[in-house]
């Protein structure tokens, strides 16, 4: 090959043969087409592990702003003020990314973001880093009861969810890190292989809420999509068959 000449672009990669794989002709009959019960709407809370109540999201009083002047205002934020999120401000973010507005039985949810089939694959995990109210630390949201658990309070973990994603360092200057996980079981359940192309397309209307719902609370927020997965996951303590980060994003108080 000459310096003048070009490799022709790799239709055999990875990518490509996942969107092969994954077209409706190759999918077979889904576990729930089978028979098989549902998995749960959501990941068991820890017994052993304390459960901090967030204040109902109507209870708060959300700033208006217009939704075109949160669509034009959306913007990457990287720099944040040396100010805490409150503890009502983070409870208002949680619902409008995660937030369950119905639930029928044992079945399926309703929350404030689409989801293929509401099947609703996420768990929230949120890094503290200053929220008022809350020791810096790893919780997990409870979705289903609007409440947070506490995971882990180690004080060196920031650092390494930084050095985890490539040590971009406005994750440190945040108040707080929104990392969210797949249940890929959830999905496939109903979807089959296909349901992990449904995972990606819920990470981002997730994100989205996040970016304009921060718009109200005077925050900023930056999407990170550039994480060592397998770093990540075992900060998570989370076996990735099961369970993976699929995203995260910073959220602070705009400088």
């Amino acid at each position: 090959m000459t310096g003048h000449e070009h490799a022709s672009p790799d239709r055999e990669g990875t990518g490509r043969e996942f969107m092969e794989r994954t077209k409706y002709r190759y999918i077979r009959k889904s576990d729930q087409q089978r028979g098989i019960p549902q998995p749960p709407l959501e990941l068991p809370a820890d017994p052993a592990r304390p459960i901090i109540a967030l204040p109902r999201p109507d209870s708060f009083d959300v700033p208006p702003v217009g939704l075109r002047e949160a669509i034009e205002q959306r913007t990457s934020i990287r720099s944040y003020a040396h100010e805490p999120i409150t503890l009502d401000e983070l409870g208002f973010l949680l619902w409008c990314t995660q937030g369950v507005k119905t639930i029928h039985g044992n079945l399926a949810t309703l929350r404030t973001v689409p989801s293929a089939g509401a099947r609703h694959a996420f768990e929230t995990y949120i890094l503290a880093n200053d929220v008022g109210g809350l020791e810096p630390g790893l919780y997990r949201y409870l979705a289903l009861s609007h409440r947070l658990q506490q995971t882990d309070t180690d004080p060196t973990l920031a650092i390494r969810v930084t050095a985890a994603c490539f040590d971009q360092q406005f994750i440190l200057r945040s108040g707080a890190v929104f990392l969210w996980t797949a249940v890929p079981y959830r999905m496939t359940w109903r979807y089959g292989e296909r349901g992990y192309r449904d995972l990606h397309l819920d990470a981002g209307h997730v994100c989205q809420n996040l970016y304009l719902a921060a718009e109200a609370v005077g925050c900023g927020v930056c999407a990170i999509a550039a994480f060592d997965d397998d770093a990540m996951n075992d900060l998570l303590g989370i076996n990735e068959k099961d369970q993976f980060l699929i995203y995260l994003a910073t959220a602070g108080k705009r400088d």
